[in-house]
C-alpha cells in the first residue's frame, strides 16, 4: 500500500513505488471458468462460461468418472505504421481446466454438448446408483 511520504523514512521508495505499480485500469483475462449447474430429474445442466473462445478452442473429456473441461486460447494483435513500426504488439496465452466428478457409471456417449455465444453447454444425464444389497456375513458363534 502506498502512504504519502510524510509517514515512511524514505522518499525514494515513493517514488519508485508509484513508477513500477501496475496500473489498475488495465483489467486482465480471468483465468477460471465461470460455471452454473442446473438440477433436473432425469439430467443436470452445466453452463460453462467461456467468452472469447472458439469451439475448436475447447475440449471436453470424460475420463475415470471425472469431466474435464479444458480451454486454450492464444492471440496476436499487431499493428504497423506505413513505415512498419510498431504502434501496439499485444499478445494473449491462456488456457484454463475444471474438473468435476460425475460418476463412474456415465458413459461418454451419453453427454450431450453445444458450444454458442461464448457459452459452452453440457447435459449430463441423471443416474443414481443402485444400493448394493448388503450381505450378512455372521460369525459362528460355538
Amino acid at each position: 500500500m502506498l502512504m504519502p511520504s510524510i509517514f515512511r523514512d524514505n522518499f525514494a521508495e515513493d517514488m519508485f513505488d508509484d513508477f513500477f505499480r501496475f496500473p489498475e485500469h488495465i483489467v486482465t483475462q480471468p483465468t477460471t471458468m465461470q460455471v452454473d449447474v442446473k438440477e433436473f430429474d432425469d439430467k443436470y445442466e452445466v453452463d460453462v462460461a467461456l467468452p472469447g473462445y472458439k469451439k475448436e478452442d475447447i475440449q471436453a473429456e470424460l475420463k475415470n468418472g471425472y469431466l474435464t473441461i479444458s480451454a486454450k486460447r492464444e492471440e496476436n494483435k499487431d499493428e504497423k505504421d506505413d513505415q512498419g513500426k510498431y504502434i501496439r504488439r499485444e499478445r494473449y496465452t491462456g488456457s484454463c481446466k475444471r474438473s468435476f466428478y460425475i460418476g463412474s457409471q456415465i458413459k461418454q456417449e451419453e453427454i450431450g454438448a453445444s458450444y454458442e455465444d461464448g457459452i459452452l453447454k453440457l447435459s449430463v444425464p441423471r443416474k443414481t446408483k443402485q444400493p448394493e444389497v448388503e450381505e450378512n456375513h455372521y460369525i459362528t458363534i460355538q
